[in-house]
Protein backbone atom coordinates (compact mmCIF):
# COMPACT_ATOMS: atom_id res chain seq x y z
CA UNK A 1 0.00 0.00 0.00
CA UNK A 2 1.02 3.40 -1.16
CA UNK A 3 1.92 6.12 1.42
CA UNK A 4 -0.99 8.71 2.68
CA UNK A 5 1.61 11.31 2.08
CA UNK A 6 1.90 10.23 -1.64
CA UNK A 7 -1.91 8.70 -2.42
CA UNK A 8 -4.91 8.47 -0.63
CA UNK A 9 -8.58 9.78 -0.69
CA UNK A 10 -10.43 11.65 1.93
CA UNK A 11 -14.16 12.62 2.72
CA UNK A 12 -14.89 15.96 4.23
CA UNK A 13 -17.76 18.01 5.48
CA UNK A 14 -19.18 21.15 4.04
CA UNK A 15 -22.12 23.27 4.44
CA UNK A 16 -23.23 21.59 1.32
CA UNK A 17 -22.58 18.28 2.67
CA UNK A 18 -20.06 15.75 2.31
CA UNK A 19 -17.39 16.16 -0.20
CA UNK A 20 -14.23 13.94 -1.35
CA UNK A 21 -10.50 14.75 -2.57
CA UNK A 22 -7.61 12.33 -3.37
CA UNK A 23 -4.35 12.87 -4.70
CA UNK A 24 -1.23 11.62 -5.60
CA UNK A 25 2.42 13.15 -6.12
CA UNK A 26 1.87 15.47 -8.81
CA UNK A 27 -1.08 17.27 -6.49
CA UNK A 28 -4.85 16.67 -6.19
CA UNK A 29 -5.95 14.22 -8.80
CA UNK A 30 -10.04 14.47 -8.19
CA UNK A 31 -12.34 16.68 -5.73
CA UNK A 32 -15.92 15.58 -5.64
CA UNK A 33 -18.93 17.77 -4.83
CA UNK A 34 -21.84 16.20 -2.47
CA UNK A 35 -23.83 13.43 -3.97
CA UNK A 36 -26.69 12.08 -2.13
CA UNK A 37 -24.62 10.47 0.74
CA UNK A 38 -20.94 10.00 1.81
CA UNK A 39 -20.90 6.49 0.25
CA UNK A 40 -21.88 7.69 -2.95
CA UNK A 41 -19.80 10.46 -2.61
CA UNK A 42 -17.03 8.45 -2.07
CA UNK A 43 -18.07 5.96 -5.30
CA UNK A 44 -17.81 8.80 -7.68
CA UNK A 45 -14.84 10.30 -6.56
CA UNK A 46 -13.17 7.06 -7.19
CA UNK A 47 -14.10 6.23 -10.63
CA UNK A 48 -11.15 6.92 -13.08
CA UNK A 49 -8.39 8.23 -10.22
CA UNK A 50 -5.31 6.04 -9.70
CA UNK A 51 -5.53 2.65 -7.91
CA UNK A 52 -3.28 4.05 -5.30
CA UNK A 53 -5.40 6.74 -4.30
CA UNK A 54 -8.28 4.17 -3.94
CA UNK A 55 -6.64 1.85 -1.91
CA UNK A 56 -7.01 3.49 1.64
CA UNK A 57 -8.87 6.45 3.16
CA UNK A 58 -7.12 9.32 5.50
CA UNK A 59 -9.68 9.71 8.23
CA UNK A 60 -9.33 12.33 11.31
CA UNK A 61 -8.30 9.14 13.24
CA UNK A 62 -5.79 8.04 10.62
CA UNK A 63 -3.13 10.63 10.94
CA UNK A 64 -2.91 14.28 9.51
CA UNK A 65 -3.50 15.18 5.81
CA UNK A 66 -0.72 15.70 3.93
CA UNK A 67 -0.44 19.47 4.42
CA UNK A 68 -1.52 20.46 0.78
CA UNK A 69 -4.53 18.41 0.68
CA UNK A 70 -5.39 20.01 4.27
CA UNK A 71 -5.00 23.42 2.78
CA UNK A 72 -7.37 22.33 -0.49
CA UNK A 73 -9.60 21.09 2.17
CA UNK A 74 -9.89 23.81 3.93
CA UNK A 75 -9.91 26.03 1.28
CA UNK A 76 -13.12 24.10 -0.29
CA UNK A 77 -15.11 24.42 3.25
CA UNK A 78 -14.25 28.35 3.62
CA UNK A 79 -15.42 28.87 -0.41
CA UNK A 80 -18.89 26.23 0.86
CA UNK A 81 -19.57 28.60 3.61
CA UNK A 82 -19.43 31.61 1.84
CA UNK A 83 -16.17 33.34 1.93
CA UNK A 84 -14.34 34.80 -1.55
CA UNK A 85 -12.15 32.22 -1.95
CA UNK A 86 -10.63 31.51 -5.47
CA UNK A 87 -8.55 28.18 -4.57
CA UNK A 88 -5.79 28.84 -7.50
CA UNK A 89 -3.00 27.85 -4.86
CA UNK A 90 -4.25 24.75 -4.80
CA UNK A 91 -1.80 22.40 -7.04
CA UNK A 92 -3.92 19.96 -9.54
CA UNK A 93 -2.31 16.71 -11.17
CA UNK A 94 -3.38 17.54 -14.80
CA UNK A 95 -1.34 14.66 -16.14
CA UNK A 96 -4.40 12.77 -17.35
CA UNK A 97 -6.82 15.80 -18.21
CA UNK A 98 -6.32 16.72 -22.55
CA UNK A 99 -4.57 19.93 -23.37
CA UNK A 100 -7.78 21.47 -24.56
CA UNK A 101 -9.09 20.80 -21.05
CA UNK A 102 -6.35 22.19 -19.27
CA UNK A 103 -6.88 25.58 -21.22
CA UNK A 104 -10.38 25.27 -20.08
CA UNK A 105 -10.04 24.58 -16.93
CA UNK A 106 -7.15 27.31 -16.97
CA UNK A 107 -9.58 30.07 -17.63
CA UNK A 108 -12.54 28.85 -15.47
CA UNK A 109 -9.90 29.06 -12.62
CA UNK A 110 -9.47 32.81 -13.22
CA UNK A 111 -12.98 33.63 -13.01
CA UNK A 112 -13.72 34.97 -9.34
CA UNK A 113 -15.85 34.24 -6.73
CA UNK A 114 -19.00 35.40 -7.59
CA UNK A 115 -18.37 36.18 -11.11
CA UNK A 116 -19.78 34.47 -13.93
CA UNK A 117 -18.93 33.88 -17.43
CA UNK A 118 -20.95 31.78 -20.29
CA UNK A 119 -19.55 28.96 -22.19
CA UNK A 120 -19.43 31.61 -25.31
CA UNK A 121 -17.14 33.67 -23.28
CA UNK A 122 -14.75 31.05 -22.98
CA UNK A 123 -14.63 29.60 -26.08
CA UNK A 124 -13.79 33.12 -27.36
CA UNK A 125 -10.91 33.27 -24.68
CA UNK A 126 -9.54 30.26 -26.85
CA UNK A 127 -9.88 31.95 -29.97
CA UNK A 128 -12.86 30.02 -31.40
CA UNK A 129 -16.49 31.44 -30.69
CA UNK A 130 -17.64 28.00 -32.20
CA UNK A 131 -15.84 25.59 -29.70
CA UNK A 132 -18.99 26.98 -26.94
CA UNK A 133 -20.20 23.22 -27.02
CA UNK A 134 -16.47 22.04 -26.24
CA UNK A 135 -15.92 24.13 -23.68
CA UNK A 136 -19.45 22.94 -21.93
CA UNK A 137 -18.43 19.11 -22.13
CA UNK A 138 -15.37 19.87 -21.09
CA UNK A 139 -16.63 21.62 -17.86
CA UNK A 140 -19.26 18.50 -17.55
CA UNK A 141 -16.20 16.38 -17.40
CA UNK A 142 -14.47 18.65 -14.60
CA UNK A 143 -12.61 16.18 -11.76
CA UNK A 144 -11.87 19.17 -9.68
CA UNK A 145 -15.36 20.93 -8.64
CA UNK A 146 -15.10 23.51 -7.18
CA UNK A 147 -11.14 24.41 -7.42
CA UNK A 148 -12.20 24.99 -11.09
CA UNK A 149 -15.07 26.32 -10.42
CA UNK A 150 -17.03 25.30 -13.80
CA UNK A 151 -19.96 26.32 -12.01
CA UNK A 152 -19.04 30.30 -12.92
CA UNK A 153 -19.81 29.43 -16.36
CA UNK A 154 -23.18 29.65 -18.00
CA UNK A 155 -25.11 29.02 -20.68
CA UNK A 156 -25.91 32.07 -23.19
CA UNK A 157 -28.67 34.50 -21.51
CA UNK A 158 -27.48 33.76 -17.53
CA UNK A 159 -28.80 29.82 -17.97
CA UNK A 160 -27.57 27.88 -15.73
CA UNK A 161 -26.64 25.14 -17.80
CA UNK A 162 -25.99 21.80 -17.39
CA UNK A 163 -23.91 20.79 -13.84
CA UNK A 164 -22.93 16.97 -13.39
CA UNK A 165 -22.42 17.09 -9.45
CA UNK A 166 -25.35 15.82 -7.68
CA UNK A 167 -28.27 18.34 -7.52
CA UNK A 168 -27.96 19.35 -10.68
CA UNK A 169 -28.29 23.11 -11.92
CA UNK A 170 -29.98 23.73 -8.64
CA UNK A 171 -25.85 22.99 -6.89
CA UNK A 172 -24.98 24.82 -9.29
CA UNK A 173 -27.76 27.89 -8.83
CA UNK A 174 -27.30 27.35 -4.86
CA UNK A 175 -23.33 27.66 -4.92
CA UNK A 176 -23.63 30.80 -7.46
CA UNK A 177 -25.58 32.40 -4.39
CA UNK A 178 -23.78 31.00 -1.64
CA UNK A 179 -20.43 33.29 -3.41
CA UNK A 180 -23.21 36.49 -4.04
CA UNK A 181 -23.21 36.24 -7.84
CA UNK A 182 -26.50 38.08 -9.13
CA UNK A 183 -28.12 36.13 -12.45
CA UNK A 184 -29.86 38.99 -13.94
CA UNK A 185 -31.25 40.87 -11.43
CA UNK A 186 -33.65 37.73 -9.97
CA UNK A 187 -34.96 37.18 -6.61
CA UNK A 188 -32.61 34.83 -4.54
CA UNK A 189 -33.01 31.28 -5.32
CA UNK A 190 -33.22 30.29 -1.71
CA UNK A 191 -35.34 31.82 0.85
CA UNK A 192 -33.69 32.56 3.86
CA UNK A 193 -33.08 29.36 5.86
CA UNK A 194 -31.76 27.96 3.17
CA UNK A 195 -35.60 26.89 1.58
CA UNK A 196 -36.26 26.69 -2.46
CA UNK A 197 -38.99 29.55 -2.78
Amino acid sequence: MQSPDEYGHHLFSTPLGTCGIAWGPGGIVAVQLPEADAAATRSRLLRGVPTACQQGEATADGGPLPPTVLAAVQGIQALLAGQPRDLREVPLDMARISPFHQQVYAIARAIAPGQTRTYGDVAQQLGSPGLARAVGQALGLNPFAPVVPCHRVLAAGGRPGGFSAGGGALTKLRMLEIEGASLGGTLPLFGPLGEPR
